[in-house]
């Protein structure tokens, strides 16, 4: 045994001294060599990004020595300012050149403060372009980073405080309860628009997907199974949004929502509607908004009669017409989550921020549509409702207001004489 394991070892020494050995040897000695550089050379590369985003600052102030060797914190002066075409602008912030400086403009009163901090304050136009940026791709912070040359924080605190200007500036311009003169406007556009008179507005729902929330996750739990953040919307005739309630938990119906609302005050107060109301097929009647089936029917609400298959020509002719005008709704969430996939899930965002970022969405909506900013229809292909199926749970009957019954029969009959509109 001794003798053998002798002459193995032999034989062994005498073929690591043969040319082929050595070659062969050096070859894996090589390669060895140039993957632990290869490596090492990664390794350092990793461990010099986290130095420098650990030594970036977690507000709207920056070092300018601090840029990885990669990256240049002139890329928004150099790039995006100068070289960015009109079709850069609307991918990237979904909205043209002219209308970014004029919401820069706007928000100036809230974001052009000046600080005490020895280091300087990002410029208000690049906060807002982080802000839209995120909003518009809902890429994640770490992605944004090094593009604009800031930290991750710094990115979550644009967005936080681009939302809060545009809710309070904003806002009271592009998102407030319409005049007597503007509902008379919107009645127009409404009956010529989609063929449905005497209404102001389409109300609906739109839920948020969220992650599910520590020690929250019944509440936020909708009834399709999935967590979301709920939010009750109106828009008139052109699809802007005129009210918006956001904030509450997805497992909350949509009726409950509405008498939670300022909208359900201002209707039950007397003060949505002109006073005294105007007329209607020969009688007074409150303007109307136009739900679905999982809100109440009253006076100043209609939605579907129950398809039960015993509904007349003229119910069915009403609910025709109805579903179709209500689709002016449908499509604004379409085109405000298409434009703003910031709504298509909310990872990065806290309950306490989320409705303020909703509502600023909303606004900036109306911002784009108000100054005909173009819409992408690609933009639409990133939403998948399969994905996240919309709750909606018919309210019973007995929510409904009897009275209201008799406005609904006034609508089949106004159908009924004057036809397709």
């Amino acid at each position: 045994m001794q003798e053998s394991l002798l002459l193995f070892l032999y034989l062994l020494m005498q073929r690591r001294a043969s040319p082929q050995w050595e070659m062969a040897g050096r070859g894996d000695d090589l390669q060895r060599t140039a993957w632990l550089r290869q490596y090492y050379t990664q390794r350092q590369k990793r461990l010099m990004t986290l130095l420098i985003a650990r030594r970036r600052r977690s507000s709207c102030y920056f070092h300018p020595r601090a840029w990885p060797s990669f990256r240049h914190p002139d890329w928004w002066e150099r790039v995006v300012l100068k070289d960015f075409q009109p079709r850069d602008w609307l991918e990237k912030f979904r909205m043209s050149k002219e209308t970014f400086f004029y919401v820069c403009n706007q928000l100036r009163p809230k974001l052009s403060h000046q600080s005490a901090h020895p280091h300087p304050v990002l410029p208000l136009e690049k906060r807002v372009a982080v802000a839209l940026w995120h909003l518009a791709t809902n890429v994640e912070y770490q992605t944004i980073s090094p593009l604009f040359g800031v930290g991750p924080t710094t990115v979550q605190n644009c967005v936080k405080e681009v939302s809060y200007a545009v809710v309070l500036l904003l806002k009271p311009l592009y998102l407030r309860l319409p005049s007597e003169q503007e509902l008379e406007n919107m009645v127009r556009i409404f009956s010529a628009r989609w063929g449905f008179p005497h209404c102001i507005g389409a109300l609906d729902s739109l839920h948020v997907p969220i992650h599910a929330p520590m020690h929250l996750g019944a509440d936020y739990c909708n009834s399709q199974g999935w967590h979301s953040v709920l939010t009750q919307a109106t828009v008139d005739g052109l699809g802007q949004f005129w009210d918006v309630c956001a904030g509450f938990p997805g497992s909350m119906e949509n009726s409950a929502l509405l008498e939670s609302s300022r909208l359900w005050a201002l209707a039950r107060e007397g003060r949505l509607f002109p006073t005294p109301p105007k007329h209607f097929m020969g009688r007074t009647q409150k303007y109307v908004l136009l739900g679905d089936a999982s809100y109440p029917l009253q006076d100043w609400i209609l939605k579907p009669y129950s398809e039960d298959g015993t509904l007349t020509p003229q119910q069915l002719q009403f609910n025709y017409r109805l579903k179709r005008a209500h689709s002016v709704i449908e499509n604004s969430f379409l085109r405000l989550k298409a434009r703003w996939q910031y709504l298509l899930k909310c990872d990065s965002c806290s309950l306490d921020l989320l409705p303020t970022v909703i509502v600023a969405c909303c606004i900036l909506h109306n911002v784009c549509e108000a100054h005909d900013c173009p819409f992408n229809d690609e933009w639409l292909e990133v939403i998948e409702p399969a994905e996240f199926p919309k709750p909606c749970r018919p309210v019973p009957m007995s929510m409904d207001d009897s009275s209201a019954e008799e406005v609904r029969e006034l609508m089949c009959k106004y159908f009924e004489s004057y036809g397709e509109g």
